[in-house]
């Protein structure tokens, strides 16, 4: 057991840009936001456009605060990087922009770089706990490469660093990857709990780094060790932006990986925080393109905030690139206490226009009865002009074969990007159609049954596009040039019926 004993004096190095008004660049963004160009005026390329990284939020008095790193599109030679900016939100599709909270250091000091953290409210003060990362040579000569850092405000607007709060690996872990502090209050246990993403110092195996404090104003967190290792089956290299939380007789526990053929956010359920833990059948919330998703519950409900990935450059050839647009989803405990998703009604809601149902051409065997069509072996039916937001609702029943939409759809070429139902794989897929090949982008497993009809709403909103699935499941993707592009469903090897076609658009 390591017990820290840190100092609170304050640096009173203010990190906010107060002067910022809000109102002035940015009123509203869409259900799935970005911050807004030129967010800090003048003409530094840093400030003119960016994107949302790993999520942070924090719920009170009817608002989510949703704090992210921001990822600048571009980031001049010299300059640190993923400062902290915020997000305001009632109703999970009206976002106000507050601008930066927490700025990046200079290149000789710990948070060069920013990386996730948590905040937590004690009497009038908020307390920002957060990853500080330097790699540089000279930085790296004389201290580890990854500590967690301290900002207070009383406002959660002007936030001041504490420079003489910090805190490294204990004994027996691994100090150059040591990240993500997760800070809440167990009732159970009448303290203060931080978890750390870290690697042990032996192994380098991921774990789940627990830490307490009775008083986050005394500084003195006390290392407990390992809440939650990763098995030798998993072999993570880390547990990213861990989170905890209760619902009914369960605990949760939530983490991201992204090294493995299985990237993206997972989830472990316990009846008590400390585990052990079991590993759910259908342990993600979505695929690989939603990642470092962290929660926040309102009192009612509690939803899953993450972001999905862009492509660069930003096409659907494009590669993969780290952060990109806030997307939510709403969190689902069934009877036997695991958990899905679904999409918050309130986003649901913002499609409230009936759109036309046309058909452009079809392929193959294929009965249609109003907006229901049933498609036999290798059949493709191609639909009118999509907007730049559009909400999508069907029936499926497919059997064991593979079904599913094409967007952003080329019929000429066949271009486009697949989402594929796939019972015989047990999964969901998403797939590059290019010049006549198909190139598997994500997936998510799933068991599918054969005799079932599922509940399928996909919403698209520029090239940001989810699919929920019977309330239980998201499948998110980017997919560029849907608006004003043809999609099409498919069908192949045994027949689909797709029932009940609605499209609703903002």
């Amino acid at each position: 057991m390591s017990v820290f004993a840190l100092s609170l004096a304050s640096c009173q190095s203010d990190t906010s840009d107060v002067h910022i008004n809000p109102e002035d660049i940015y009123a509203k963004t869409n259900i799935y936001p970005i911050p807004p160009e030129q967010w800090l005026g003048g003409n530094s390329p840093y400030f003119t456009a960016g994107y949302v990284g790993d999520v942070m939020p924090y719920y009170e008095n009817g608002k989510f605060h949703l704090f992210f790193l921001h990822d600048a599109k571009t980031k001049p030679a010299g300059e640190g990087f993923h400062d902290i900016h915020s997000f305001e939100t009632t109703n999970l599709t009206d976002f106000s922009y507050n601008g930066r909270m927490i700025a990046y250091g200079k290149v000789n000091e710990p948070d060069f770089a920013v990386g996730t953290g948590s905040m937590i409210k004690v009497g009038s003060t908020y307390y920002y706990y957060y990853t500080g990362h330097n790699d540089s040579a000279a930085f790296l000569q004389n201290n580890p490469r990854e500590s967690v850092l301290l900002a207070t405000s009383t406002d959660m607007k002007n936030w001041t660093k504490s420079g003489n709060f910090k805190i490294t690996a204990p004994a027996g872990y691994y100090n150059f990857e040591f990240r993500d502090p997760h800070v809440f209050y167990n009732q159970e246990e009448g303290k203060y709990w931080m978890l750390i993403s870290a690697q042990n110092e032996t192994d380098r195996k991921a774990v789940v780094l627990k830490m307490t404090t009775t008083d986050p104003a005394s500084g003195n967190w006390v290392s407990e060790g390992s809440i939650y290792t990763s098995s030798a089956p998993e072999n993570y290299i880390m547990l990213e932006c861990p989170d905890i939380f209760k619902i009914g007789n369960y605990w949760y526990l939530v983490f991201s990986e992204n090294w493995s053929e299985n990237a993206g956010t997972h989830y472990r359920m316990s009846s008590t925080p400390n585990g052990p833990w079991i590993k759910p059948t259908n342990e993600r919330f979505d695929g690989s393109y939603l990642y470092a998703a962290k929660t926040a519950s309102d009192g009612t409900q509690r939803y899953l905030f993450g972001w999905t990935a862009r492509r660069v450059p930003e096409s659907n050839t494009g590669g993969k690139e780290w952060a990109g647009n806030l997307v939510t989803h709403q969190l689902v405990q069934a009877s036997d206490g695991t958990l899905g998703v679904k999409q918050p009604q309130s986003v649901a809601s913002v499609f409230s226009q009936n759109a036309a149902l046309t058909v452009e051409q079809s392929s193959g065997t294929i009965t249609q009865n109003g907006n229901t069509f049933t498609l036999g072996n290798n059949s493709i039916v191609t639909f009118g002009n999509l907007n730049a937001a559009n909400r999508i609702s069907f029936d499926l029943k497919s059997g064991n074969s593979s079904s599913g939409i094409i967007f952003s759809h080329d019929v000429s070429t066949g271009n486009g990007v697949k989402i594929s139902f796939e019972p015989q794989n047990n999964r969901l897929a998403a797939y590059l159609m290019d010049n006549g090949t198909a190139t598997l982008i994500n997936q998510l497993p799933m068991a599918f049954d054969a005799g079932h009809t599922y509940k399928i709403n996909v919403t698209v909103s520029n090239d940001v596009c989810t699919v929920y699935i019977d309330d239980k499941v998201a499948f998110t993707n980017r997919i560029y040039q849907v608006n004003g592009k043809k999609w099409s469903i498919f069908g192949e090897n045994n027949q689909a019926v797709y029932s009940n076609i609605i499209i609703k658009k903002s």
